[in-house]
């Protein structure tokens, strides 16, 4: 069971660095790039700030994503996706998935051209979605996780 032990660590330790940037980005980040804090130039702070993080973001959600896979086939868990009483291993997956589509297709494909011409055009009103976005994307984590962390200890809302 070590290696559940290790995988679960892991598991762990990369959530905490995702979200945590998650959060991070959200509630410090892009205030002081809407403020002006970082510069007038709010692309070329936002750029700075996405590059030094997106490696570790998407590091992160590779390892989660193995390790959740590794636990799930080795405890034999597969059949809990088939209780709403384990809702919040739906709403792990659902958001993993959502972040890796965002991190690895959305982000460099599509919202990296679309959002700097848009930013270009209408800053204030392009930072003011992301913004939004942002904050959902970390409700719905924190819920995911508050959620993960109490039915794992037998909590349910069913």
């Amino acid at each position: 069971m070590d290696d559940v032990v290790i995988a679960r660590a892991l598991h762990v330790l990369a959530v905490v660095i995702w979200i945590g940037g998650v959060s991070m980005v959200t509630t410090v980040a892009l205030p002081a790039i809407r403020r002006g804090d970082l510069g007038s130039d709010w692309l070329q702070a936002l750029g700075a700030i996405e590059r030094r993080f997106a490696w570790q973001a998407r590091i992160a959600v590779v390892v989660v994503g193995l390790t959740g896979f590794y636990m799930a086939t080795r405890l034999e868990l597969w059949d809990r996706f088939q209780s709403a009483q384990f809702w919040w291993m739906h709403a792990m997956v659902c958001l993993w998935l959502l972040f890796t589509v965002v991190l690895f297709v959305a982000e460099p494909f599509v919202v990296a051209c679309r959002f700097r011409k848009w930013a270009t055009s209408a800053p204030q009103v392009a930072f003011r979605w992301l913004h939004r976005v942002h904050w959902v994307l970390l409700a719905l984590s924190l819920i995911t996780i508050f959620g993960a962390v109490a039915g794992s200890q037998g909590w349910s809302l069913f």
